[in-house]
């Protein structure tokens, strides 16, 4: 097929987006197809003509523009297929406090929270105990994101994301062990057990400097605990409404499985965790390029 293979974008996110779209590049390649490179930010107003020139649009964007729907809502008007979820899920799992009300109504558990559309008033806490995550409500790749461990630096961790023209999500940090699992094509992949060799947190450079995070795939962890992981990251993927593939990320305390977000647009750089979790499955990163595409149209009635 020709392929749109859309990337860049004008997020906090863009560097993450080209560096995975090389990888995919490389792998639409290798499967036969021939790749149209688009950057999304570059060539916006020509977007809907250069899908309409392809067979497929595969979309490695993060943030917004990219997960916020956008794209999705582009190439449904112009009847090109694409992996992945379409604009409804895809905006309802990047806005955090969105996202969140659906978790709990599906009875999933999730960290406290409170959600600050603007700069609140001076001498503001929440009504729960530091210590605090502050993350932007619609960013991704823990970009201004800050742990909080005293009421004196959460005013500075908010003006960092404020400034930004983003609303700011304040959560109950909970003190732990961090997983991640992956949905592809309605099946839980293997779990990830995640540990930064430096910072506090799974911060940007534990995510995409090599080797600053050790990721275990499979989890070493009791078989029941993983199969609950498998069991609510499914049940998020259907409380968003998602589509063909996401990834859902968990703090356990030792008691508790909390549900922090889903990523709709999973990472596909040489870092990144889903080709990992889908590489202990038995599935190659081509394989699963392949695996998304024929996903995507099957979803839109592309292929019988």
């Amino acid at each position: 097929m020709k392929v749109l293979l859309v990337a860049g974008g004008w997020s906090s996110e863009r560097e993450v987006s080209l560096s995975g779209a090389k990888q995919i590049a490389s792998a639409l390649e290798s499967l036969g197809h021939t790749v149209v490179p688009w950057d999304f930010s570059e060539n916006f107003p020509g977007f809907i003509d250069a899908a309409k020139a392809c067979d497929f649009a595969f979309l490695s964007l993060h943030g917004a523009p990219g997960e916020d729907g956008l794209p999705q809502a582009l190439l449904d008007a112009a009847g090109v297929p694409y992996q992945g979820s379409g604009p409804a899920g895809s905006f309802l799992a990047l806005s955090k406090a969105a996202s969140k009300q659906l978790f709990a109504a599906a009875g999933l558990a999730t960290p406290r929270w409170v959600f600050l559309p603007a700069p609140p008033p001076a001498g503001f806490v929440p009504d729960f105990a530091p210590p605090w995550f502050v993350k932007p409500n619609s960013g991704g790749s823990s970009v201004y994101m800050s742990l909080v461990r005293d009421p004196s630096g959460l005013p500075a961790a908010l003006d960092k994301i404020f400034v930004t023209g983003d609303a700011a999500l304040v959560e109950e940090g909970v003190d732990g062990t961090e997983l991640t699992c992956a949905v592809l094509g309605g099946e839980a992949l293997p779990p990830i057990l995640i540990r930064p060799k430096a910072g506090e947190f799974f911060d940007y450079a534990s995510k995409y400097e090599p080797d600053a995070a050790e990721e275990i795939c499979p989890a070493p962890i009791p078989a029941a605990l993983t199969a609950e992981i498998g069991r609510m990251t499914l049940a998020a993927h259907a409380a968003l409404g998602l589509d063909g593939y996401s990834r859902a990320d968990f703090m356990f305390d030792g008691e508790r499985l909390m549900l922090l977000e889903v990523n709709t647009l999973p990472g596909m750089t040489r870092t990144s965790l889903l080709p990992r979790s889908a590489r202990a499955a038995g599935m190659d990163f081509a394989a699963l390029i392949a695996r998304l595409i024929d996903l995507g149209l099957a979803r839109r009635g592309k292929r019988p």
